[in-house]
């Protein structure tokens, strides 16, 4: 069970990221696709309640709701930034950049959380970083909105992360599984970003709009379908993942699904990868194995 668990995991995120990406390629509307994401991630949270696939919080407070709201707003942020990210430069690159996710949370940790980094985490941290600036500097589709926005959604994913723990805790947490916490977050995203997305980008998800485009409307909007259900399938699974594993055996699984997904979406969209800039994501890569290996390290030393 487990194992098929993993496999759906990478599946739909290896999806997901191949439809993101032929989308944004001719229909250049992240807000609209980012926002497309969350209604049918709303959809399929609303139609999991209704059916009782997914066992609803009896027990949901305003107290509770309102302790949500910031999550959902770095949730909504994160999700929106890679999507810019990923309509400026390459799957891989985005991914190679979203690898420096554990120094953006080392640090996050430290500030607000008061947990100071050791020596090993430390020294881990550093061939993430220079791998992604060996990366960044050699890389063929580099722009700078498309590195910026990686890095924020870097920063708003462990922001996420981060609040999750300081917020929802004690009494605040109960009655929430995790999957019932991200469907939460999904539909709050949905509504809190779809203001927004009319303001920015109008009413762009229409055939009118994508034929005068000189797209085929059909075919955006099946992929459009598609994205949606793999971008709120491998984030469902993920959480259910995490429930029966340890986060660091969680981390490493994150670590190797990255290396997947980059390599699938570099063959499939014959990405060009020079020596130093597949040598640069490769240090990344192990530098990020490497910090879960330390990290659970040192959770043994802490257990014991």
């Amino acid at each position: 069970m487990l194992g098929a668990l993993f496999a759906g995991w990478y599946a739909f995120n290896i999806y997901f990221n191949i439809y993101n990406k032929q989308i944004l390629t001719v229909f250049p509307y992240p807000w609209t696709n980012t926002n497309f994401q969350f209604l049918g991630g709303t959809v399929i949270a609303l139609l999991g309640w209704a059916t009782g696939l997914i066992t609803r919080p009896t027990t949901l407070t305003g107290k509770q709701l309102l302790a949500i709201v910031p999550l959902a707003i770095v949730h909504t942020l994160g999700n929106l930034l890679t999507n810019v990210s990923l309509g400026k430069v390459a799957v891989s690159f985005t991914h190679t950049i979203k690898a420096m996710e554990p120094f953006f949370s080392v640090v996050l940790s430290s500030i607000f959380l008061g947990d100071a980094p050791t020596l090993p985490i430390i020294l881990a941290l550093c061939p993430i970083v220079g791998g992604v600036v060996l990366a960044s500097v050699s890389e063929v589709s580099f722009n700078w909105i498309g590195f910026l926005a990686a890095m924020g959604s870097n920063l708003t994913f462990q922001s996420r992360n981060v609040l999750s723990k300081k917020v929802l805790s004690g009494d605040l947490k109960k009655g929430l599984d995790n999957i019932n916490l991200f469907s939460i977050i999904t539909v709050m995203s949905f509504f809190i970003l779809a203001p927004f997305t009319l303001l920015v980008e109008g009413m762009v998800a229409t055939p009118a709009v994508m034929t005068s485009m000189g797209l085929d409307s059909a075919l955006i909007f099946k992929r459009l379908i598609y994205a949606a259900f793999c971008f709120h399938m491998y984030q469902q699974v993920s959480y259910v993942i995490l429930s029966k594993v340890t986060p660091v055996t969680h981390s490493v699984g994150n670590s190797v699904k990255r290396v997947v997904v980059i390599v699938s979406t570099v063959i499939f969209f014959r990405t060009p990868v020079s020596f130093m800039n597949g040598l640069g994501t490769a240090i990344a890569l192990m530098g990020v194995v490497l910090y879960s290996q330390v990290k659970r390290l040192e959770g043994k030393k802490k257990a014991a």
